[in-house]
């Protein structure tokens, strides 16, 4: 099992066990919470807990949008 835990106060403390229902984390653009799945995002060989951003579904889309745009455009 593995948990958290954050000292809240010097008489309070607060574990819990990580499961797949409570790891959250915010889109770095816009600060959207999203639930993660951690078991699918650590099957990646490349996984980086620490490096990782998820963007949420409409930012993924605008940085989708503009990277076709940049992609297709001419030189």
């Amino acid at each position: 099992m593995f948990y958290v835990k954050a000292q809240l106060s010097e008489e309070t403390q607060v574990t819990t066990e990580i499961t797949d229902e409570n790891v959250f984390t915010r889109c770095p653009d816009c600060g959207s919470e999203l639930q993660v799945d951690l078991a699918e995002l650590a099957s990646d060989e490349h996984f980086d807990l620490y490096g990782t951003g998820i963007c949420c579904s409409r930012c993924s889309y605008k940085h989708w949008k503009g990277a076709t745009r940049h992609d297709n455009q001419q030189v």
